[in-house]
């Protein structure tokens, strides 16, 4: 593989999803960095999220909102999603290597392919809407 162009935008990109723990999806990234590049397109953000990804820059984090949603942080952790206002949060742990290692362990010596990466997201109430109850 060839040298890799630098890019402007791509860096915008990167530097607003470090900023956010929120992880935006690529409309919410989008929305913002089209106020520094008014001529970008959605086909263009979408293009160096996934840049991005591939080369280990961001992650993807799947969750049951029908949306992709973008983290900058890419060590293992896990996340939690609220069913009642969706907010898509970090479980802060400082153990969470070691749960996903174990867990990633376990599942792999059940498992006859090879696994790459993975996910895990708890639902529930956040704080904020568990407190409105």
């Amino acid at each position: 593989m060839g040298a890799v162009k630098h890019s402007r935008q791509r860096d915008a990109i990167k530097t607003f999803l470090m900023s956010r723990k929120d992880h935006p999806t690529a409309d919410v990234v989008y929305t913002f960095v089209k106020n520094d590049f008014p001529s970008i397109s959605l086909g263009t953000v979408y293009r160096n999220l996934s840049f991005l990804v591939e080369h280990g820059e961001a992650v993807t984090v799947p969750c049951e909102d029908g949306f992709v949603h973008y983290d900058a942080n890419t060590k293992p952790h896990l996340h939690f999603q609220c069913r009642r206002c969706k907010c898509l949060i970090d479980i802060t742990n400082p153990s969470d290597n070691e749960i996903l290692e174990n867990l990633g362990a376990n599942v792999a010596s059940h498992f006859p392919g090879k696994i790459e990466a993975g996910s895990v997201c708890f639902y529930g109430l956040c704080e904020k809407c568990a407190s409105e109850n």
